[in-house]
């Protein structure tokens, strides 16, 4: 596997060696053993989730709150989407910023989350088949999430805002400048 370091550490973009000939492809979507070797990152994964979004979907910028936060390791397997990681960590040097990587069932690669980081994708494919894995179950009581248009965070979805299809619970979440985080920049 490829390991590719983003502007944010602990945020990788994971490329998977992918064997292919006439009859199509092979590759290991995860392996303990050589994601802890290639980033030095012991994640104990217990939960894998699916969605399927069409076109303009925008799902976030979701994450749970301590002591039930989340790592996640995503992916895409059919269609493509841009997902976005953005650092909610007090007292980090990049608190604020966001990573924003596509993702497709082409390109095969995927996207690490370490813990802090509130999470979104929007939908660029006609539909989308997303896939998590998560190092701690999910906690309905330990929801948390930030608006995915707050301006102060500048993230550009590569959708056009009047086409954005949204949940009811995410159209109604807090700005960043109004958001109390409760991770700090030593939260692993």
């Amino acid at each position: 596997m490829n390991i590719i370091k983003t502007d944010i550490e602990g945020v990788l973009i994971v490329e998977p060696r992918v064997f292919g000939d006439a009859r199509g492809y092979f590759f290991e979507s995860f392996s303990a053993r050589d994601f802890k070797a290639a980033t030095g990152i012991d994640v104990h994964f217990v939960q894998d989730n699916e969605s399927r979004s069409c076109r303009g979907v925008v799902r976030g910028l979701h994450f749970q709150l301590p002591p039930f936060a989340q790592a996640k390791l995503v992916r895409v397997v059919e269609g493509s989407v841009l997902d976005v990681a953005v650092d909610i960590r007090k007292g980090s040097p990049t608190y604020g910023r966001h990573v924003a990587v596509e993702l497709s069932a082409e390109n095969k690669r995927q996207f690490f989350l370490p813990k802090g980081f509130a999470h979104g994708f929007a939908v660029l494919s006609d539909t989308a088949i997303f896939q998590y894995k998560c190092d701690e179950y999910y906690h309905p009581e330990a929801e948390g999430a930030i608006a995915w248009n707050d301006p102060a965070l500048a993230i550009d979805w590569r959708i056009n805002p009047d086409q954005v299809i949204l949940s009811e619970k995410d159209r109604h979440h807090p700005l960043f400048a109004d958001f109390q985080t409760p991770f700090n920049s030593e939260l692993q």
